[in-house]
């Protein structure tokens, strides 16, 4: 989003965009609704969305640790004993990933319950809980201090990891989405890939730009921010995330977690 948000051309940019901010899962609905034209969304949401292409070259992934993403469970008993699991909900991609994860690959019969991100409160109700986002990261901030404070520990899983340990393949949270009947003009949509894949490239230029402007925002260090920014995020939707797209879209669909997904169509 750095052209979006920055000079020199946030300005022009504004004239052509209207941005709003929200939840990915929000502007799904939103691209479901037929109420927003371009989106930010959970791959899942391209398996229950039709009329959409995909912006190449543009994604949220992790080939590795990704550390905003976790199933946290209590060290005693062990993965092998969870049976209920405290859902955030607010990414439809990765609930749907958990699900082929405990289905596919660990074969435990669980059941999941949306709770809102509060680890203390997940884990007074379940066996075990996904935090999503920034809440993720900041259990982990906060993962001595809670020891410490309860003295409970507890499990903290890479779901980025754990899908790399399971398939091989990349974890791909979100890419954006383009409802196809409103980009009809081979110069609009030529326009709007340029637009998106130059404020990426900006992006990844600045990286040190927004990990000063996002400590003011949220109550991480700034290393911490840094090495998420650097190392955990990878932003490009190249072949190896596309297949693994692919992968994800078929495995899903085989464990009755999603409908079948059209084939990739680029914007």
């Amino acid at each position: 989003m750095w052209d979006f948000e920055h000079d020199p051309l946030q300005r022009p940019l504004a004239e052509k965009y209207d941005i709003q901010q929200m939840l990915p899962s929000q502007c799904a609905g939103r691209l479901a609704a037929a109420d927003a034209d371009i989106g930010l969304v959970p791959i899942a949401a391209y398996a229950n969305i039709s009329d959409l292409r995909i912006i190449p070259g543009c994604a949220i992934a992790s080939k590795g640790a990704i550390r905003s993403l976790l199933l946290v469970h209590r060290a005693l008993g062990g993965r092998e004993t969870i049976r209920t699991v405290a859902a955030d909900t607010s990414s439809q991609a990765t609930f749907a990933y958990v699900q082929v994860l405990f289905k596919k690959f660990w074969h435990l019969p669980v059941s999941f319950a949306p709770l809102p991100a509060n680890l203390d409160a997940m884990l007074a109700a379940c066996d075990a809980a996904i935090l999503i986002g920034d809440p993720a990261l900041m259990a982990l901030e906060d993962r001595a201090a809670r020891e410490q404070r309860t003295g409970e520990k507890l499990i903290y899983l890479d779901l980025g990891v754990a899908w790399y340990e399971a398939t091989g393949m990349p974890w791909v949270s979100a890419f954006w989405a383009v409802r196809d009947s409103s980009v009809s003009s081979a110069e609009l949509r030529n326009e709007v890939r340029s637009d998106f894949l130059a404020s990426r490239d900006h992006g990844l230029l600045h990286r040190e730009e927004l990990v000063q402007e996002w400590a003011k925002k949220i109550a991480l260090p700034a290393q911490t921010i840094r090495d998420y920014l650097t190392t955990n995020i990878h932003y490009i939707l190249d072949d190896e995330c596309l297949a693994a797209i692919e992968y994800f879209f078929r495995v899903a669909h085989e464990s009755s977690i999603l409908p079948a997904a059209p084939p990739l169509r680029l914007l």
